[in-house]
């Protein structure tokens, strides 16, 4: 299980908020298009968005300060989708690794179906490292961005986890799931025999979220479900949901389906 001391998690991320704020650039200075009828308004409109908006152009060229920006954007994202998670990150945090059937990380890409399933092996493994029958089973996937779940698991499962046992629930055993989609949860639901299954799983990357994070959430989950019977909370990363926010909703909703016995459109909050 992954243990970590809640109140430095809560401190660390305090500290980064505070931080950038500090360190935030003024947005009159990211406007680079002279002579703006309104600037005003559009340095509060650039304050308020992370798109490429009052960038400007050198004739037909994008400026030199954008370009580089955005191409070091594109890398980010890149890295995100191609790269692994780092065998030292999974270690840390005790998670044991259970592969889809997709051989390669470009199988993966190219063969989502393959990226929702377990061969026979694979799910012998998971059914015989898990607890079965628990309240809660929660998993890492890899999902389209490695660095959403470098950036993110280590603060807001501890939160998840603890909250979850406060509300009197029982959790079973974490793992991660390399070249993982999000179906896969459909088929770990029914080898551990989970009432409610969480999978925590990287997000395709844009040019400015290379490290978003979604949780999937399934009562009952089983293989063919239906997508809208899935609850799901996105963009968790540090410029939107941060992961310590994230983990204490996460706890909250998954109770609110463990009561209901529903999730997806069908549940009422």
């Amino acid at each position: 299980m992954i243990n970590m001391d809640i109140e430095t998690i809560v401190k660390d991320v305090l500290e980064e908020l505070a931080n950038s704020s500090a360190k935030q650039e003024p947005a009159k200075e990211e406007v680079i298009v002279p002579r703006f009828q309104n600037p005003k308004a559009m340095e509060n409109m650039i304050q308020k968005t992370s798109a490429r908006i009052g960038i400007g152009k050198s004739g037909a060229r994008l400026k030199t300060k954008t370009l580089l920006k955005l191409r070091t954007d594109q890398a980010a994202a890149v890295d995100s989708v191609m790269l692994d998670v780092s065998d030292d990150y999974l270690d840390r945090l005790n998670l044991f690794t259970a592969k889809t059937k997709c051989t390669s990380r470009n199988e993966h890409l190219t063969r989502p179906d393959l990226g929702r399933e377990f061969s026979e092996e694979t799910s012998k493994g998971i059914r015989e490292k898990c607890l079965q029958g628990p309240d809660v089973q929660i998993y890492v996937a890899d999902g389209l961005s490695s660095k959403a779940i470098e950036a993110n698991i280590d603060r807001l499962m501890p939160i998840l986890t603890d909250a979850l046992k406060e509300k009197g629930l029982s959790i079973g055993t974490p793992f991660f799931v390399k070249y993982g989609r999000v179906a896969t949860m459909d088929h770990v639901s029914k080898i551990v025999n989970s009432k409610v299954t969480c999978v925590l799983i990287g997000e395709r990357p844009g040019l400015g979220s290379a490290e978003s994070m979604s949780a999937y959430i399934a009562y009952d989950a089983y293989p063919g479900m239906i997508e809208s019977n899935r609850s799901v909370v996105s963009n968790i990363h540090k410029n939107g949901l941060n992961a310590v926010e994230a983990g204490a909703y996460l706890a909250d909703l998954i109770e609110l389906i463990f009561k209901q016995k529903v999730s997806g459109v069908d549940l009422k909050k």
